[in-house]
């Protein structure tokens, strides 16, 4: 393991002593801080241990839920020992929206995983069978792909204007807007981002705006700042993870994803400042969530007994920074 990387056992183990004091003052998921909601992924919910989701929001002290859809409307990461989450029907939502009100739970972003190059009928069918879904549950935003996957990279920025302009029209008399994630080769370019945001033209495209990802990407730390500035009025939503570099490594142009099984860590723990990350946000007006997406517990391969206490010392770091 890299330098900057929890390198052994014992130094895990040592960033994550002292958790349960920071966790103790917790309060269950119908309290929140004021200011924004804090969240995770639906994926974190059985790295918990415990038995159902709803317990594992309970766990971890907070009520917000990046949930994924299938394109059969199904919500497999909702994991349930007797029940398998659905909104292809009227009682599937129903059934849904009764059990996150009794959690005191609600969904801050729907994720959808796009190949709209590939299918773009289908993704359009898909996104319109989702935002009507979103509008029953009062689901503001929904999590997209924008990713060249069969479209030539030179050719994709005009693809990508036309097929967002198609999701946008979707949506159109409805409260649901769509939020582009920062990842891979293409939407971490700040030249991108920009073009394709004057090139739809809309208020109903925004950004899932991951701060780590315009890091692995290999953009220097300390120009990292400028570009959260850049983009921080266009966020919907957002999604939350860290990654620590040796220091010879944090100021220089690196290849794209340098390192990143080596050097990806928890929020409390990297190179990222998530209380200037914070500030940034709430000078822009931010009204979103901060949401946790922790990809270090699978890349590094922490003892699945470690890995809830992890998780509840990233959301406790969250609520201080969501708190202002």
């Amino acid at each position: 393991m890299g330098d900057g990387a929890l390198a052994t056992r014992r130094e895990f183990l040592g960033a994550v002593a002292g958790l349960g004091a920071a966790a103790g003052g917790i309060a269950g998921c119908r309290s929140r801080p004021e200011g924004w909601a804090v969240a995770c992924r639906d994926a974190h919910l059985k790295e918990t241990g415990q038995p159902d989701c709803w317990a594992a929001l309970r766990f971890l002290g907070i009520g917000g839920l990046e949930v994924d859809v299938k394109e059969d409307m199904s919500c497999p990461s909702m994991h349930h020992p007797t029940k398998k989450y659905s909104l292809a029907s009227d009682d599937g939502i129903g059934e849904f929206a009764r059990d996150l009100e009794a959690a005191g739970a609600s969904v801050t972003a729907f994720c959808m995983h796009n190949h709209l190059d590939e299918r773009l009928e289908e993704e359009v069918a898909w996104t319109g069978r989702l935002v009507a879904a979103a509008e029953r549950l009062k689901v503001g935003v929904i999590r997209i792909d924008v990713v060249p996957r069969k479209v030539p990279v030179a050719e994709f920025l005009p693809f990508a204007i036309g097929a967002c302009k198609r999701l946008c029209d979707v949506a159109a008399g409805t409260a649901v807007r769509f939020g582009v994630e920062n990842h891979g080769k293409i939407t971490n370019d700040p030249a991108f981002l920009d073009a394709l945001f004057n090139g739809v033209g809309s208020e109903r495209l925004g950004l899932t705006f991951d701060a780590m990802n315009f890091y692995w990407f290999g953009h220097p730390l300390d120009e990292l700042y400028g570009i959260y500035e850049r983009f921080a009025s266009r966020a919907l939503h957002t999604h939350c993870k860290n990654l620590r570099y040796p220091e010879d490594k944090r100021n220089v142009r690196r290849e794209m994803g340098f390192g990143y099984r080596d050097h990806a860590a928890p929020v409390y723990d990297g190179d990222i400042d998530y209380r200037r990350v914070a500030a940034i946000l709430r000078k822009a007006g931010y009204r979103g969530d901060l949401c946790l997406e922790n990809e270090c517990l699978a890349l590094r391969k922490v003892p699945e007994m470690e890995r809830a206490e992890v998780l509840r010392r990233e959301i406790a770091l969250l609520k201080e920074v969501a708190s202002g």
